[in-house]
């Protein structure tokens, strides 16, 4: 009985696991489309003053977001940035192996 509670655990676990790793995913290509491919609605939304807050996203895509969209940075606020080496690889912490994130400001 043990051993069954165990693997119901651990099924639950894996299940979890799963969906949020799709869920990041989704965010991910979703916050990668509202920038590079916005929709007619989108834009217009972005007119009246809607700001989208873009978050985890690579300092290269911030950059490459920024200047494609110049008209479009006042709708724009990017939090929890990833820092990258030259080769987009994400840049740690020494000590601790953490993902560096730069410093947005917001505490």
């Amino acid at each position: 009985m043990r051993l069954q509670v165990l693997v119901c655990q651990f099924i639950l676990l894996a299940l979890a696991g799963v969906f949020y790793s799709n869920v990041a995913q989704a965010s991910e290509s979703w916050q990668m489309k509202q920038l590079f491919h916005p929709s007619p609605a989108s834009l217009a939304s972005e007119k009246r003053g809607k700001v989208i807050i873009y978050s985890g996203l690579t300092d290269k895509v911030v950059e490459k977001a920024l200047s494609e969209n110049f008209g479009r940075i006042q709708s724009m606020m990017f939090t929890r940035t990833i820092r990258t080496d030259d080769t987009g690889n994400p840049l740690r912490d020494p000590k601790t192996g953490d993902v560096l994130i730069e410093e947005d400001g917001c505490d």
